[in-house]
């Protein structure tokens, strides 16, 4: 396999950045990341020998100096976002993966902006349920907020568990983070980013999609991929053996064949 290279483009003033892969002079594609950021450079890097990848970095996401932040209200402000984003990028059409959060945030400009989409991945995407809640920098958050901001019961005993912390900052960020990656969602989680009615938009979906799903995760039950496949019409969901929320990282080796050969079609 050919090494891609590598080279970070400014965007939205400087304020952005996006990460530009490439092995050749493939159709561009574009990377939505979930919560825990840009981790994906193996899945990438396999995605970037067919296609030059553009992976930009969410507003609100903690890398780089935290002023140069463009933080935004909702997901709707996002997909705005994305849509400028394109137009500063010069992608006209790009086929869409998105992971996670990012998986919702993709289905949402296919579903709103369906001439910017030609094709789209959705891996492990996370619920379609509140629409409530502002998006948050949650990464960021003191543990304790984040305990109330995440756990669907503030008196529970989940929350009672995850207030039982380590004194070290650090390692209290890590053990809610950890506390959260674990939880079934069963009433007791609410990721704190709305959906702002994404779930009566899906149906407007019209390109090719595919829904990618590990099927032991931990973070959210695999209900919400029939969910998402139930409201867009001819998807087509593919479960992942021995993988949870990360299986683009957990069994590479069989995602990337299978979303670069939905992308080849």
């Amino acid at each position: 396999m050919t090494p891609p290279t590598e080279r970070v483009v400014s965007v939205v003033d400087g304020r952005i950045q996006a990460h530009v892969k490439t092995a050749g002079a493939g159709p561009p594609l574009v990377f939505l990341h979930g919560a825990y950021g840009l981790a994906w450079d193996p899945f990438l890097d396999a995605l970037a020998q067919t296609h030059t990848v553009y992976a930009p970095e969410h507003p609100g996401t903690t890398r780089g100096d935290p002023d140069a932040i463009h933080v935004l209200d909702d997901l709707w402000d996002l997909v705005l976002f994305y849509d400028d984003l394109f137009d500063q990028l010069g992608l006209e059409a790009p086929a869409v993966v998105g992971h996670s959060f990012g998986a919702m945030v993709a289905a949402e400009i296919a579903a709103t902006h369906r001439k910017r989409v030609s094709r789209l991945v959705l891996i492990s995407p996370i619920g379609l349920w509140r629409d409530d809640t502002p998006v948050q920098n949650w990464m960021t958050l003191a543990p304790d907020v984040l305990v109330k901001a995440v756990c669907a019961d503030p008196e529970g005993p989940i929350a009672k568990q995850a207030f039982a912390l380590p004194e070290d900052p650090e390692a209290q960020v890590d053990a809610v983070v950890q506390l959260t990656w674990t939880l079934a969602c069963t009433g007791k989680f609410v990721w704190p980013i709305p959906d702002k009615g994404l779930k009566k938009r899906l149906h407007r979906v019209r390109v090719p999609t595919l829904i990618v799903w590990g099927q032991q995760d931990g973070l959210v039950p695999p209900v919400y991929a029939g969910e998402f496949a139930r409201r867009i019409n001819g998807a087509r969901v593919e479960t992942v053996d021995r993988a949870a929320h990360l299986p683009q990282l957990e069994q590479l080796g069989v995602v990337a064949p299978m979303v670069k050969s939905f992308l080849g079609q």
